[in-house]
């Protein structure tokens, strides 16, 4: 996790601050947020004009100065001050959606729900041919099948360094990737998924729902030939 927090709470403040921007600006950005306003209480009572000066260089800062209040504002009235702990308490947070939540319950709270997607997840998960999809949610839904529960959230964090530092949006770094022996769009990936990595990926995704439906086939016959022997 590359953003500064203490908290469950900062690191929600942090995160709401980070879309359209880099982490490496938020950590400039939370020290001071964070000492003005320490609690969900303190923001909550946030008067925008004192608050937008200190999340100017985030962008869209009106924008965000307005979702941390309401942020807050939730937080003090349906939660007693506490972040909560579900992926849809969180969700329902202004200026928070299912990434965010991901992040907070995942990397705050040690709470595995689901999985973080963001543009590196999603572009590298389809490069790797890990998803065809490129809805975030249905992203989201193939990797919480092919991987064990304990990796959702260290996954994602995996995927989003190599994403910012090796497998890069335009110009991905395939000679020195680590994953290029294995990678189907390895020395071909572009912007897009490439029709070898998305004919292996449909390919294999056939497999595991064969697999799944002989396991399912498997254990239906075992349970009628019991009945029959009873």
């Amino acid at each position: 996790m590359e953003l500064d927090f203490e908290s469950a709470y900062q690191l929600l403040g942090a995160t709401i601050l980070a879309a359209q921007s880099t982490d490496k600006m938020i950590n400039t950005i939370t020290p001071a947020l964070f000492a003005r306003y320490p609690t969900p209480a303190a923001l909550a009572e946030a008067d925008p004009a004192e608050l937008v000066p200190l999340v100017f260089k985030s962008g869209f800062y009106r924008n965000k100065a307005k979702s941390l209040i309401g942020m807050a504002r939730a937080l003090v009235a349906k939660h007693g001050g506490e972040v909560p702990r579900t992926l849809a308490e969180l969700s329902a947070l202004p200026g928070v959606g299912r990434k965010t939540a991901n992040v907070i319950l995942g990397s705050a709270l040690g709470i595995t729900e689901g999985v973080v997607v963001d543009t590196h997840v999603t572009r590298l998960a389809q490069r790797l041919g890990l998803t065809t999809e490129t809805d975030a949610v249905k992203i989201e839904q193939d990797l919480m099948t092919v991987l064990p529960k304990d990796q959702w959230t260290p996954f994602a964090h995996r995927l989003i360094w190599h994403g910012r530092r090796v497998c890069m949006a335009k110009k991905p770094d395939c000679e020195h990737c680590v994953l290029a022996a294995t990678c189907p769009s390895a020395g071909i990936a572009g912007t897009t998924v490439t029709a070898a990595a998305t004919t292996k990926t449909k390919t294999a995704k056939m497999d595991r729902q064969a697999a799944a439906r002989a396991k399912t086939d498997a254990k239906q016959k075992k349970t009628l030939k019991a009945a029959k022997k009873k």
